[in-house]
């Protein structure tokens, strides 16, 4: 599979159910969220400034998306009402066919600015490896059918010694009637 296709494939309105096992604070979580995937032209305002924030042309980049989420965890100590929400731009950046860089406006799990390296197994599992400033996240995307996916993801600690959480996701496509 190649990003192209990847970023095709993922297009849309998904609905996700997410378990994840927090080892550093002995919690599991339930999170079901709404997720929205757009690919976004080479032009777009937000891709055009953040490819200058970085000093990249537009040449070297392919299929840039937005993912956009609402999510509601069974985990809010305050409020269990409470939705958390965000959008990130991602812009591939492919080195060949099967491995690139992906500029991330914000992170999985750190909110900030990250540099994630991609590559595709032969079965077209998508891999992304983010190295943040506190942790290190690997996330595993693959389609199970055209309308189903599963994604599983590991955060380490910085140097990679400790396992801090896991998570399984299964995401349906929303299909309209």
């Amino acid at each position: 599979m190649s990003i192209e296709q990847f970023v095709a494939r993922s297009e849309g309105q998904w609905r996700s159910m997410r378990s994840a096992h927090a080892l550093a604070f002995r919690q599991f979580e339930d999170v079901i969220s709404n997720i929205s995937i757009e690919r976004l032209a080479i032009d777009h305002e937000e891709v055009v400034d953040y490819l200058a924030m970085q000093s990249i042309l537009p040449s070297k980049i392919s299929c840039p998306f937005q993912i956009t989420w609402q999510a509601e965890s069974d985990w809010e100590p305050d409020d269990t009402t409470a939705v958390s929400q965000g959008t990130s731009i991602l812009i591939p950046i492919p080195r060949t066919e099967l491995t690139g860089q992906l500029l991330r406006s914000t992170g999985y799990a750190e909110s900030e600015p990250a540099v994630a390296s991609y590559s595709f197994l032969d079965d077209g599992t998508f891999i992304l490896k983010t190295v943040y400033s506190q942790s290190i996240a690997e996330e595993r995307i693959w389609f199970l059918s055209e309308h189903v996916r599963c994604r599983s993801s590991v955060l380490r600690t910085s140097e990679g010694s400790g396992i801090l959480q896991t998570s399984f996701s299964s995401e349906i496509r929303r299909i309209e009637a």
